[in-house]
């Protein structure tokens, strides 16, 4: 017996350790990015400080360091994670496997042999909008043997009365016309407890025992075949992944305002979600869509807590999927990301003002978690995403504080000299804008430096030149949504709230009185700003340009960027253009989008 025991425990030391030189691996790779984030914010801190001393330290000045203070994590983290995205972008042979160690074990020939439910949320949308995005996934799947191992759920939680009848109808002819080949089940919820998360939850109670995983789907989404047996073979050699999130990226649009935020999304999604993934391992996010769960454990641990204080009306959180993957952590389980672009895509919305809709669904439910920051169990990776993303809304009234210290500043002062520190106040506006930027200047070195990049971008002069125009786009668009953010937190605290609704998702013009209407608080901001450092300090007018230039065009900016006639020139030019544009999968051609109809680009212009 006790031969026999001492074997076992031969035969154990090899797995332990592994586990033993993987923690340690973890631990090192958290603290160099903890040491990172800890001396970025130290030393830009100093630095605002040192800029604030001409004429005395005060209270305006210790005023605007504070504010400074609240801004400062969400850009640190997202140097931080360029810095080593980059880094592992240009030094690692597989980047993918870097962070995803699974990604290595599989290989095209596996076996799929899990149960596997799709499921896609629908909420009062089109119907032929979703059939279009399923049926080239449907036949990929039928045509690679696999199709009696998925079951397509359409989980509907329209309320509209004339989408749904259509819904009912579409999707009949869907179910029948697949019926020899996938299985597809449609169900319709008359009330939409619990947002998503309840629209998920009633599937789980109802058949999620028939399955081992599940896809989840949004209205919006698209993944082939390839992509989501690709996920489905890596949760299937390590049991221990709960979550498998697929980076997601934007589908081609002939829309203005969607290309170029799609253009820069690409470019940052790069580098922080490689840089993100390699030091939280295992404590990785989920985005609620694109992804793969592993049932049991997510019915079991990922039920999630009320809102609700006692006496109150039920009420339920609108941003289920961090603290889904936070509570599948705490669980024993991985949450892992899979950083490759060919994975999965969703549509952007197509004007300013749908983009604001949504942005703000979000911002609500990011301030929600601040109530499960306690929550027992959760890692502290978990707890630092939680207090992060909460961070991300904050920071808006922050900046907009900002803009209205700098003002007031600039309108009392005599000499300029005493404001700020002419050469500590500009390196501290250097670094601040390559902070802010670093996740897209990342990823736009990563393709100057890669020939294959460059021409799947366009060519080096195309992709330059929309570089500089996101670049000038974002620093339109960005204060805008800062003081969305701040009017709509400060309505928070007198309980106006939004729901989930259906989206815009078809490009259409914003007339001028639409763009007025939403945005004549961000008008109104930009403007007296400007007004009044151009009465007091005209000299200042570039600089304040940085933080009230976007508010003060903000009503132009939205008509100009959803006008469908700029958006079709822009695509048959190449401004924002993306790779799928370029050399169109398979899989995309088959949605027909106007996008990325080939007739409609013109040639490369560089092969450089």
């Amino acid at each position: 017996m006790r031969s026999h025991n001492l074997s076992c425990h031969k035969a154990h030391r090899p797995a332990m350790i592994q586990a033993e030189a993987a923690d340690t691996r973890m631990f090192a790779r958290r603290a160099i990015f903890a040491v990172l984030f800890l001396v970025t914010m130290a030393g830009s801190l100093w630095l605002a400080a040192l800029a604030l001393t001409p004429g005395g330290f005060g209270i305006l000045d210790l005023a605007a360091l504070v504010l400074f203070a609240v801004i400062l994590p969400w850009m640190v983290a997202g140097f931080s994670n360029a810095v080593i995205g980059f880094i592992i972008m240009r030094f690692s042979v597989d980047p993918v496997a870097a962070v995803l160690p699974a990604a290595g074990l599989i290989g095209d020939d596996q076996p799929v042999t899990a149960s596997t439910a799709i499921l896609l949320c629908v909420r009062n949308e089109l119907p032929l909008r979703i059939i279009r995005n399923l049926e080239p996934m449907l036949e990929g799947i039928h045509a690679s043997g696999y199709g009696e191992r998925f079951h397509l759920y359409l989980l509907s939680d329209t309320n509209d009365a004339d989408l749904a009848v259509r819904e009912e109808a579409l999707f009949s002819e869907l179910i029948a016309s697949w019926r020899d080949r996938i299985a597809v089940s449609y169900r319709r919820r008359t009330v939409n407890v619990g947002f998503k998360a309840g629209n998920i939850r009633e599937f789980c109670e109802r058949w999620g025992s028939r399955h081992e995983l599940a896809v989840t789907l949004d209205a919006d989404s698209f993944m082939s075949a390839d992509a989501i047996i690709r996920l489905v073979r890596i949760m299937q050699v390590d049991p221990r992944l709960g979550i498998l999130q697929g980076l997601v990226v934007g589908l081609p649009s002939t829309s203005l305002f969607a290309r170029i935020f799609q253009f820069g999304m690409r470019l940052g999604m790069r580098s922080y979600t490689i840089g993100s993934a390699w030091w939280q391992s295992d404590c990785g996010p989920y985005w609620g869509h694109n992804a793969v769960l592993r049932l049991e454990p997510f019915i079991k641990h990922c039920q999630l807590p009320l809102l609700s204080g006692s006496g109150e009306e039920e009420r339920h959180i609108l941003s289920h999927d961090q603290i889904e993957a936070a509570l599948m952590r705490s669980a024993g389980y991985h949450v892992r990301v899979m950083p490759r672009e060919d994975l999965g895509w969703e549509e952007s919305p197509p004007t300013l003002l749908e983009f604001m809709r949504r942005d703000l669904r979000w911002c609500q439910g990011n301030m929600q978690y601040w109530r499960f920051l306690l929550l027992p169990n959760l890692r502290p990776v978990s707890r630092y995403q939680l207090v992060l993303a909460i961070l991300m809304f904050i920071g808006s009234p922050a900046w907009i504080g900002l803009l209205a210290l700098a003002t007031i500043a600039l309108v009392r002062c005599d000499d300029p000299s005493t404001i700020m520190r002419a050469d500590a106040g500009g390196a501290l506006l250097i670094w601040v804008l390559v902070m802010w930027f670093s996740p897209k200047i990342a990823g736009a070195l990563d393709v100057l430096l890669s020939p294959e990049e460059r021409r799947a971008f366009g060519g080096a002069g195309r992709f330059a030149v929309n570089f500089v125009i996101e670049t000038m786009y974002s620093i339109v668009l960005c204060p805008i949504l800062w003081i969305s953010h701040t009017i709509f937190l400060f309505g928070l605290l007198f309980n106006r709230e939004i729901n989930w609704m259906g989206q815009v998702r078809d490009n259409h013009a914003v007339p001028l009185t639409l763009a007025l209407h939403d945005l004549w608080p961000q008008t109104l901001v930009g403007c007296i700003s400007l007004g009044l450092v151009l009465a007091s300090q005209p000299w200042a007018l570039p600089y304040i340009l940085l933080l009230a230039g976007g508010p003060a065009l903000a009503a132009p900016f939205a008509m100009v960027t959803a006008w469908p006639a700029l958006g079709g020139l822009a695509t048959r030019i190449g401004i924002g253009r993306v790779p799928e544009e370029t050399a169109t999968p398979q899989e995309l051609l088959a949605l027909a989008s106007p996008a990325i109809n080939s007739e409609s680009q013109p040639p490369l212009t560089s092969s450089v």
